[in-house]
């Protein structure tokens, strides 16, 4: 019989932090990693001039000043804590980075900075050793996740579990000990913000899904266990109910199972948005021919935003709204959920035609499956169906690599220039063929255009 008790699960995450290669991880695995790295840059980039990021990288200054990292296409020195906490901040305020469904969230968000401020002291750090720490990060805050959501009562922020991926990273990268790595996790568990998700939805802010501050605790909860800070152990982790949740560290890869967003919207939104996209291009028919829109889906989509938005915090977390953009405009970009998009008449039509309705098999598969259906009502009486669909981007409906790097380059380009963008994009798939990530750093401090 397999022993799962608290100390043998602690032991397996040791040596899976610590004691593991590159090698040790799936091929496969490791070029995945360098896509969440891609596409998770490339989000950062362009969410760098929203006025999230601009107050996020200001605050940094205030807040977390330093020299030991530059903060993300701004190139402002700072702490560490306070790289990470800005890159996370603004990258958590544009919502088209990576997550997993089981975890109800992201780690990708945090995951990304850390190595970056990390690499910062590690000019050599090999391209290898690069995405193996990036791997180490998904697997450990993605563990911690599912043991948070089935061991508590309240559907808490990705920070609040994110933050033990970064405390992961710090000790594997710094080489810190067992114990040190014990405390580390610890610590950023106790610290992580626990803040209600369900309350952002239901007014949605710049506070987002709490990934700035899990970052923050997540780096801070690393130097202070290097110091010889203790804290308590971490109940994700060694709690004799969370065993089960790590039974499969190493054989079973979250890593290949993130999905990639193609909207910077709620992942809830995305079937939806599907859906609707889907009779657009088979009907071919206009937004001004559409008389009522009926969304069947999971509970949680249907408690998102229902009014027509003010900000892009609210139209990203808004339903009716982001299935209106996508039957206006036949897609979702940054300019649809800011500035004179928000205010588009075409949108907020069809946003007051728009039905939620909860379905109980929907809800049944979440959160593991995001799926929804759309019926489409036209002037003429003609009603068109979807029928059952699920978020395009995951391993249920996955994306090939040039849908990845297609997205990249619609983010990236704009903000950091087509060469640039391109020139990074390069470094980053080079990673899993040998290239180094003195290569990636080269292309990620400069402000954006």
């Amino acid at each position: 019989m397999t022993d799962t008790s608290p100390s043998s699960t602690l032991q397996a995450v040791t040596r899976f932090v610590l004691d593991s290669r590159p090698g040790d991880i799936p091929e496969q695995t490791r070029a995945q990693a360098a896509f969440l790295l891609l596409d998770t840059l490339g989000i950062c980039a362009a969410s760098a001039p929203m006025t999230a990021g601009v107050i996020g990288r200001n605050a940094a200054v205030r807040l977390y000043g330093g020299s030991e990292a530059r903060m993300l296409f701004d190139g402002r020195r700072v702490s560490l804590a306070g790289a990470v906490f800005a890159a996370a901040t603004q990258t958590d305020n544009l919502d088209g980075h990576d997550g997993y469904n089981p975890t109800k969230g992201h780690a990708g968000v945090v995951i990304i900075p850390t190595l970056a401020a990390l690499a910062e002291a590690m000019p050599d750090l090999a391209g290898d050793e690069a995405l193996a720490a990036l791997v180490i990060g998904y697997e450990i805050a993605g563990r911690a996740a599912v043991a948070l959501h089935n061991t508590v009562s309240d559907y808490h922020t990705s920070g609040a579990w994110n933050a033990l991926g970064v405390a992961a990273m710090a000790a594997r990268l710094w080489r810190q000990s067992p114990e040190q790595l014990r405390q580390g996790l610890g610590i950023a568990e106790y610290h992580g913000p626990r803040s209600q998700m369900m309350r952002e939805i239901a007014t949605p802010t710049m506070l987002h899904d709490g990934s700035g501050w899990g970052a923050l605790a997540g780096m801070s909860a690393a130097v202070l266990a290097g110091e010889g800070f203790t804290g308590a152990p971490a109940v994700t982790v060694e709690a004799p109910e969370a065993a089960r949740y790590w039974a499969d560290l190493g054989r079973f890869w979250q890593t290949d199972h993130q999905y990639i967003k193609p909207y910077p919207i709620c992942r809830w939104a995305h079937a939806p948005i599907d859906a609707a996209r889907a009779l657009l291009l088979q009907h071919g028919f206009a937004a001004s021919d559409v008389a009522r829109i009926t969304i069947r889906t999971f509970h949680n989509a249907v408690c998102l935003y229902s009014g027509l938005p003010d900000t892009t915090s609210q139209a990203q977390y808004s339903l009716p709204f982001a299935v209106a953009a996508m039957l206006v405009n036949g897609r979702i970009g940054l300019e649809h959920i800011s500035g004179p998009g928000l205010s588009d008449p075409a949108v907020a039509r069809l946003v007051a035609l728009t039905d939620l309705v909860e379905d109980p098999i929907y809800e049944a598969c979440y959160p593991e499956g995001r799926w929804a259906d759309v019926t489409i009502t036209l002037t003429d009486g003609t009603e068109l169906r979807s029928g059952e669909t699920h978020a395009r981007g995951g391993p249920e409906r996955p994306f090939a690599p040039e849908d990845i790097t297609a997205k990249y380059m619609e983010f990236a380009g704009p903000v950091l220039g087509q060469a640039r963008a391109a020139a990074l994009r390069d470094a980053i798939l080079n990673l899993p063929k040998g290239g180094d990530f003195s290569a990636v750093a080269a292309h990620l401090y400069d402000p954006t255009v």
